[in-house]
């Protein structure tokens, strides 16, 4: 009878024993169950997140790859904290009643080149000054002056400054017979510039500003042109001061100097128009003068883009 109860205690401790294993190994799996639980809820709400996070990798892969192109518009990265948005300052220049809110700007301008005469020494005086300029580069000119002009264009861009597109030809009888636009001659014109811009600097160049040889206001039967320019997200813009370099008989560097900055009195936003071509190097000679004269009077010097 004694081993008899001495069974069945030890069957009853062996029992507790049991239920007490049983209730660790479940407080061991529930605990698991919630870490798992907690964690595979973190990552669901981190992963809410990612998705851009992973688009973004993408993207840099894709970058890598050449599937998407970073654009340049106009200008170097460097350049960009001089540049203004040059739809912005065509509606001011054409438009009295548009608002600049008093602020002073100048946009030093120079159209026809790039030459291998005259563009280095308008870009050695806007380095010793340290003022950024837009250069309204013709494709012809770039390819008349060979690799000399082509180096000249990697300069203007590497300096910071813009490059806008001021035709391939400029010649008024493909671009406007009998003073009038032709707009499919006149794009064919731009789009062959634009290319020979992207053969110099690169297939991620890209400019929006343009410059109508002879400029906008001239021609006749111009609506076209402003649909495509909207199409297109593309800018003209004409001037509204001049050295007149480039009308009239030759002028010494100090007449060019005044009457550029007569031109510009009274305007707080100023598009100054020169020169770069061959033969205009008393338009380089002109220009520490006007730099000068904008300077002291407060006005900050931008580009177009």
């Amino acid at each position: 009878m004694g081993n008899k109860r001495m069974e069945q205690n030890h069957r009853r401790r062996k029992g507790k024993d049991s239920k007490k294993w049983v209730g660790i190994l479940s407080i061991f799996i529930l605990g698991i169950g919630l870490i798992g639980f907690c964690k595979g809820k973190q990552y669901i709400l981190k992963t809410n997140k990612p998705t851009k996070n992973v688009k973004v990798q993408e993207n840099v892969v894709s970058v890598h790859n050449n599937k998407l192109q970073k654009k340049f518009v106009g200008t170097s990265d460097e350049g960009k904290k001089y540049t203004y948005d040059a739809k912005k300052i065509s509606q001011r220049i054409t438009n009295k009643y548009y608002s600049n809110h008093g602020e002073k700007i100048v946009f030093l301008t120079f159209d026809d080149g790039s030459s291998p005469s005259v563009t280095p020494e308008v870009l050695k005086v806007l380095k010793e000054e340290d003022v950024k300029a837009t250069f309204f580069l013709i494709g012809r000119v770039i390819e008349r002056g060979g690799e000399a002009s082509r180096n000249l264009v990697k300069e203007i861009f590497n300096s910071g400054h813009a490059i806008a597109n001021h035709s391939y030809s400029h010649d008024y009888n493909i671009l406007y017979p009998n003073s009038k636009l032709d707009i499919e001659a006149f794009k064919k014109d731009f789009e062959k510039n634009d290319h020979i811009l992207k053969g110099i600097l690169g297939e991620n160049f890209s400019t929006r500003v343009l410059r109508c040889p002879g400029g906008y206001r001239t021609w006749k039967g111009m609506n076209p042109l402003n649909d495509y320019l909207n199409k297109t997200n593309k800018v003209s813009i004409d001037w509204n001061a001049l050295s007149k370099d480039a009308e009239g008989k030759p002028k010494k560097a100090e007449e060019l100097a005044d009457l550029a900055i007569e031109s510009s009195k009274g305007k707080d936003v100023v598009v100054l128009l020169m020169h770069d071509a061959d033969g205009k190097e008393e338009t380089a000679k002109a220009l520490p003068k006007v730099i000068k004269y904008f300077k002291s009077k407060g006005y900050k010097f931008k580009t177009l883009s």
